[in-house]
């Protein structure tokens, strides 16, 4: 269901109080039309994205809320323009379900990670690639954003999680990778250019394969997705700019 577009006959209003429970509703919540609301069915929906009581919503399913052990489920449905991650869907219905143990199945995600350089002695540059345990194929580190993080600061961590390496970030270098996870799930990443003057690396050896230093043309020849080339390309463009 998710990217379906749907429509809400909201039944709970915002800033609306729930006598069960005790809490004043942080959004609109309601039934969507033709799905019957039963047990081990969709309960219904919160609606993000709008900040004022309304009757009705047409908007997107962006997001499936699997609560009390798989037995009930409740939707989350937003405008078509916007865009929440799992960590915005968390803190928006932490009012209701909070009190609930729950897994969160996402239309979107987000990335940060980074092009890693270093210079040798001989001032040449090195890229650093990585191959992931899961996909198996070769590209930068990077990995999704904590609750509370910045873009950059999740790139740094990311870098240190499964390479070992301290990074300097050049923050003014960002470039953002798009595309569908298995014709489902919408991901974006965001990658920065970084340095470090550090060879060695310890792998994050649960989820890491493989890690190696490459020319820019061998790294070209590994990469296995045109975008991480592209960014490549753009990164070896900058600092030839900028004289690094």
């Amino acid at each position: 269901m998710l990217g379906k577009f749907v429509k809400v006959r909201v039944t709970s209003p915002i800033n609306s109080f729930n006598k069960r429970f005790g809490y004043k509703y942080k959004l609109n919540y309601g039934i969507i039309d033709g799905y019957k609301t039963m047990k081990n069915t969709v309960q219904g929906a919160y609606i993000m994205g709008i900040n004022h009581p309304v009757r009705n919503f047409d908007g997107r399913v962006i997001a499936s809320i699997k609560r009390f052990g798989g037995k009930s489920m409740v939707w989350v449905v937003a405008p078509k323009s916007t865009r929440y991650i799992v960590n915005d869907i968390k803190q928006a219905i932490d009012f209701a379900e909070g009190r609930n143990k729950y897994t969160i199945e996402c239309l979107y995600e987000s990335s940060c990670g980074a092009v890693v350089f270093r210079k040798t002695p001989e001032n040449d540059i090195r890229y650093l690639l990585i191959r992931n345990k899961r996909s198996a194929h070769w590209g930068f580190p990077k990995g999704h954003i904590e609750p509370g993080e910045s873009k950059i600061d999740t790139a740094i961590r990311e870098v240190m999680e499964e390479t070992g390496l301290k990074i300097n970030i050049y923050p003014d270098f960002c470039e953002f990778s798009e595309y569908t996870i298995q014709g489902r799930i919408e991901k974006a990443v965001a990658i920065f250019l970084a340095e470090t003057t550090q060879l060695d690396y310890t792998l994050q050896v649960e989820e890491i394969e493989e890690c190696g230093w490459f020319t820019f043309e061998d790294a070209m020849q590994t990469l296995n997705y045109e975008n991480d080339k592209r960014i490549l390309i753009k990164a070896k463009r900058y600092l030839l700019e900028n004289h690094i």
